[in-house]
Parts: structure tokens; C-alpha cells; sequence
């Protein structure tokens, strides 16, 4: 299958971390674009960052820089968004995406083809 598979959300409290994993079976990861977006209850969903195949860029929103850091680990084929300093706002499912390869990553969710079934982080106290 070529569907993305999100993992590692959870229930944290304000000031809390969590590191969400993202990773295919077939897909090799490396050679495309890959995106995270989120989707608070009864708001759009919106992308949160980005880093572009043989990481030849990347880009984090201005409301979690510093916050959150996108990595990867290509030995396990793997995607990683690591939240830090997690506030209430930041509830929401998470979904990681794969797209054509291009040297600057992209929020637009039409530039990507494969999508996950998203993981629910909540932060509350």
C-alpha cells in the first residue's frame, strides 16, 4: 500500500514534547517532498511544515518554529515531527503527506499524492 502511517500521538500537558513518526512500506521516503499538517476540532486543516527530498530545504510555520523540528531517519525510512513546548493550541490530528520531489517543499496540499490517516495529539492540563 502506498498510504503514509502517522504514529506516536498522545495526551500530554501544556509544556509537554511528543515526536510523531511517519513511514511507508513501499515508499522510499528520501525521494519525495514530505509535509505535516494538522486539523483542529472545527478548523481547516493547515500545514505546519515541510522538508523537501535529499533535504534540499525546509520550512516550519511561524506559530511552532522553534518548537517543532522536522527530521528524518533514513535507515527506518522514517519522517519524524518532534513537538516541544506543546500548548492547547496545538490539539489536533496530525497527518504526514508525500509528493513529487521539488528543491522547495510545499504546504499546498495538492502537491501531495499519498496522505496518512493522521494521529490525535491533545495537550491539555
Amino acid at each position: 500500500q502506498f498510504e503514509l502511517v502517522e504514529s506516536g500521538g498522545g495526551s500530554v500537558h501544556p509544556g509537554g514534547s511528543l515526536r510523531l513518526s511517519c513511514t511507508n512500506a513501499r515508499l522510499v521516503l528520501y525521494d519525495y517532498n514530505i509535509g505535516w499538517f494538522r486539523q483542529a476540532p472545527g478548523r481547516e486543516r493547515e500545514g505546519v511544515g515541510c522538508i523537501s527530498d535529499r533535504d534540499r530545504s525546509s520550512f516550519i510555520i511561524d506559530s511552532v518554529k522553534g518548537r517543532f523540528t522536522i527530521s528524518r531517519d533514513d535507515a527506518k525510512n522514517t519522517i519524524y515531527l518532534q513537538m516541544s513546548s506543546l500548548e492547547p493550541e496545538d490539539t489536533a490530528v496530525y497527518y504526514c503527506a508525500a509528493g513529487v520531489p521539488r528543491r522547495l517543499c510545499s504546504l499546498v496540499e495538492g502537491t501531495y499524492g499519498y496522505w496518512g490517516q493522521g494521529t490525535q495529539a491533545t495537550v491539555s492540563s
